[in-house]
């Protein structure tokens, strides 16, 4: 049992674990894949870097520093957020952990493929949410896009409720084990009329179907925060002026809450996000 369980390791999420842990609160830090910090070269406007930081050093240090007080930091696949009464359950790869509050600081990793028609169609038959558009589905034929353990997962959440669901690696290897039917066939394109019909592949094998569900890669943080019932605009999650959410316990900061994509922003979001989950934990 944590006090604060973290979905994140970048500035918001490491700000918001060392804020908490030296409330004296035990904390947990997941992340997995790559970061958006990672990828950028030099980092020239952020405060006390006189001749800046690349972001690969700024993000391996953020996650050194947490880990020297004592924060748990852990690389897991996070699958599934879910509340449990009071506390929340945490699932992933590895393990299941409980907290007795969350705060989501992914940062917005929704890919979406490459495949003409997959932006005609979106919302007219291609979804991102098993758990959210699942129901429109009952008794219908489904395929879910991707190639790794989200897009099993998001299968798992299908399969009671729909007719037949397949897995589409779109060219991909699979990487990890499933019992779905799999098809590895490069997608050509999505077809249909007023809500998706089809999928054509390169060599011309054509798939009748009745919805397409994307998950590509990881989870994000909007589709956890969707799947419990959480406030969203777009793929940003709703939150108020102390990082928390419309769900009592959960908290969000970082690139995920929409506005200024800057690691100034996510460092201050994330010490709001951890003092407010400091203050919940000891109301409660």
């Amino acid at each position: 049992m944590y006090d604060v369980i973290i979905i994140g390791a970048g500035p918001a999420g490491i700000s918001a674990s060392l804020y908490a842990k030296r409330a004296n609160m035990s904390v947990l830090v997941l992340y997995y894949g790559e970061s958006n910090l990672e990828k950028a070269t030099e980092i020239e406007n952020y405060y006390g870097f006189a001749n800046g930081i690349s972001g690969k050093d700024l993000y391996e240090n953020g996650i050194k520093q947490a880990q020297n007080i004592g924060v748990d930091v852990k690389g897991e696949e996070v699958l599934h957020i879910e509340k449990v009464q009071s506390n929340f359950e945490v699932t992933t790869s590895n393990e299941k952990y409980t907290g007795k509050s969350v705060i989501i600081a992914t940062g917005n990793k929704k890919l979406k493929p490459d495949i003409d028609g997959i932006n005609e169609f979106d919302g007219k038959g291609i979804s991102y949410c098993a758990i959210c558009d699942g129901f429109f589905y009952r008794k219908k034929n489904v395929v879910v896009i991707g190639n790794g353990k989200y897009a099993v997962s998001e299968a798992n959440d299908l399969q009671n409720i729909v007719s037949n669901v397949k897995i589409l690696t779109n060219g991909l290897k699979m990487q990890t084990d499933t019992n779905f039917e799999i098809n590895n066939k490069k997608i050509k394109r999505i077809l249909g009329d007023t809500k998706v019909r089809q999928i054509e592949f390169e060599d011309g094998e054509i798939l009748n179907i009745d919805g397409i569900f994307v998950a590509l890669g990881e989870a994000g943080g909007s589709d956890f925060a969707k799947k419990m019932g959480v406030i969203t605009n777009g793929d940003s999650i709703n939150v108020d002026s102390n990082m928390s959410t419309n769900v009592e316990g959960l908290f969000s900061c970082g690139n995920v809450v929409g506005g200024l994509l800057q690691v100034c922003k996510a460092v201050y979001e994330g010490a709001e996000a951890g003092l407010s989950a400091v203050k919940y934990i000891k109301s409660k």
